[in-house]
């Protein structure tokens, strides 16, 4: 999971401040994890500790609510806290790519691909009631189980385009014209292409935010494949990446990482 949170914080200054290349500071004065960071880490706890079967739906809902109630401040959408903020379990029907950034988690946490797409489809209930936004996050979750397991990338990206009909273009010609769109069909395919064009974790990380957009979202999801499948973040980014991350989030992160055996 750390992978997606250093993406997240990495991106956090750059969201409003887009960049169009790979070569930029990493960790700007003014850099932070955000709500991306915030529901990575809620996922995971979830599965840590809960394990309530056909309320699996609920029992995520509750754990959002009570992580955006820890973490007011960390850059939540105006839809989101309504929704966190209420006392009532509202089913919401975003499109937006939030469902799709906080999967990481899932992707490590079975071995079987008919579970783990059940529990993306269980994780997006209350919040992402919306075929698209539920497709985007089976994608991301599929691509880091399918990165762990060790399967090429020309493999991977075969078995998305044919599970989710997704189609991909190179980064040079995303780039040209990419905006800012948090819209789950616009945001999710250009972070699997960052991670499909790269040869190491930092520099799925640097085409994540050349892309520009939405970039700590874009950058928290490929980072989260890329760690599966790269098994390894330099040690800069990692000792950076720690000291902004504070010691509740650290200590749901090591957990998990020990019950799972992430290495």
């Amino acid at each position: 999971m750390l992978g997606a949170i250093f993406g997240d914080i990495i991106g956090s200054t750059r969201e409003l401040h887009n960049v169009k290349t790979e070569e930029f500071e990493l960790f700007p004065a003014g850099s932070h994890f955000t709500d991306d960071t915030v529901m990575t880490v809620a996922v995971a706890e979830k599965l840590l500790n809960d394990h309530s079967g056909c309320n699996s739906r609920k029992a995520y809902a509750t754990r959002y609510k009570q992580y955006y109630n820890r973490y007011r401040n960390a850059g939540f959408g105006q839809m989101f806290s309504k929704w966190a903020e209420s006392d009532t379990l509202r089913i919401q029907r975003s499109y937006g790519n939030g469902a799709a950034m906080r999967v990481t988690a899932i992707g490590y946490a079975f071995d079987d691909l008919k579970p783990l797409l059940k529990e993306v489809k269980a994780s997006c209930y209350y919040t992402h009631h919306n075929r698209e936004a539920i497709k985007s996050a089976k994608a991301v979750a599929t691509c880091v189980f399918l990165a762990r397991k060790q399967e090429n990338k020309d493999s991977i990206k075969r078995t998305i385009e044919k599970m989710y009909g997704y189609r991909f273009q190179p980064l040079d010609e995303i780039r040209r014209d990419y905006v800012f769109d948090s819209r789950a069909s616009y945001s999710v395919p250009p972070a699997l292409e960052a991670f499909f064009e790269s040869d190491s974790y930092e520099s799925a990380i640097r085409k994540a935010i050349s892309i520009g957009g939405d970039s700590d979202t874009i950058a928290c999801i490929t980072g989260g494949i890329a760690e599966a499948y790269y098994r390894e973040i330099p040690k800069e980014i990692a000792t950076r990446g720690n000291l902004i991350i504070d010691s509740g989030l650290r200590r749901v992160v090591r957990e998990f990482n020990e019950v799972m055996n992430v290495e």
